[in-house]
């Protein structure tokens, strides 16, 4: 008869993994597709950057604004380092882009005050995507006979409002620059070349 053979000790289990769990900017970006605020206020203790994006080159705010985060867009807007402007690595689009691109028919008003609170944030208007598109030129071509009273037509103002009032401000400070420029009141103009 055969004897079996001793047996030894099994082995030990592998090291646990040092896993802390999610990083700050992971959870961070995970309040603001949840609409979670406390969480958000939790991962911005450990953040002094609102803007770290993930893979997709999506921050916090572009997230808030895919998933109509409302909750807390208003706290991400109002933390000092909130770029409203920065583009994501995938289509080239701000957070403006992609709440006019999106829909929220089911919240009728949704996606204009998302707009609003960009533009009221300081967004950029005229800030271009890879595909050579302004938020402008994301909506349906301007029909004359559309209701005034429309989403698309109300975007559509506040869009052209929000650009008009950014050009008359660097208007005004070109003007401005120009009335400090100092005149020598013994120089004269001269017509020959």
């Amino acid at each position: 008869m055969s004897t079996a053979p001793s047996r030894s000790a099994p082995p030990p289990p592998p090291p646990e993994e040092d896993s802390q769990g999610a990083s700050a900017n992971e959870r961070l970006l995970a309040a603001a597709k949840s609409d979670n605020e406390g969480m958000l206020e939790d991962a911005l203790k450990e953040l002094s950057d609102i803007n770290q994006p993930d893979g997709l080159g999506n921050t916090a705010l572009h997230y808030a604004i895919i998933h109509a985060s409302t909750n807390v867009l208003e706290l991400i807007l109002c933390h000092n380092t909130c770029d409203v402007d920065l583009k994501n690595r995938l289509q080239g689009d701000t957070p403006l882009h992609i709440a006019v691109r999106n829909r929220w028919d089911q919240y009728e008003g949704l996606r204009l005050w998302l707009v609003q609170s960009l533009l009221e944030a300081g967004a950029d208007t005229t800030i271009r995507n890879r595909y050579n598109e302004k938020p402008i030129d994301i909506l349906p071509r301007a029909d004359p006979n559309a209701d005034p009273t429309s989403d698309d037509e109300k975007i559509r103002f506040a869009l052209r409002q929000a650009e008009a009032e950014a050009s008359l401000a660097i208007s005004d400070a070109v003007v401005d620059d120009d009335d400090e420029a100092e005149v020598d009141p013994d120089d004269v103009a001269s017509d020959s070349d």
